[in-house]
């Protein structure tokens, strides 16, 4: 058990050193190959046998979808815990003026889902 707490510190003192060291102005940078500019998302909650759900991923004015680098693919991710099936639904989405995701029934204490969408938009 001596050698877990050995190792924990060590692990924690290697995190805070390297923690430390980073500047403090450092700032992300966008990808070279990347025109996304931002992203919209839209989540929600459902409790055990709550039935199928829904939600729309705002479009923001002045943008167009951002297609997954290297492909023809819009640049999506759809997340969920639980025991629920997540995706866009095919029916609602145009990708142009409409954007849905879709949740199946929660088969588990709870779920969740978040449907996030990046766009590319004019600039001002």
């Amino acid at each position: 058990m001596a050698w877990l707490v050995r190792l924990i510190s060590v692990v924690l003192f290697s995190v805070h050193a390297a923690l430390s060291i980073m500047p403090l102005d450092a700032q992300a940078q966008t990808p070279p190959d990347s025109a996304a500019t931002t992203e919209h998302s839209c989540s929600f909650g459902m409790a055990k046998g709550d039935p199928a759900h829904q939600c729309q991923v705002p479009i923001p004015s002045g943008c167009v979808i951002a297609k997954f680098p290297g492909t023809d693919k819009p640049w999506t991710t759809v997340s969920k815990a639980g025991r629920t099936f997540c995706t866009f639904d095919k029916k609602r989405t145009d990708w142009k003026t409409t954007i849905t995701g879709q949740c199946t029934r929660c088969d588990s204490s709870h779920c969740t889902g978040q449907f996030m969408v990046r766009f590319e938009c004019a600039k001002p």
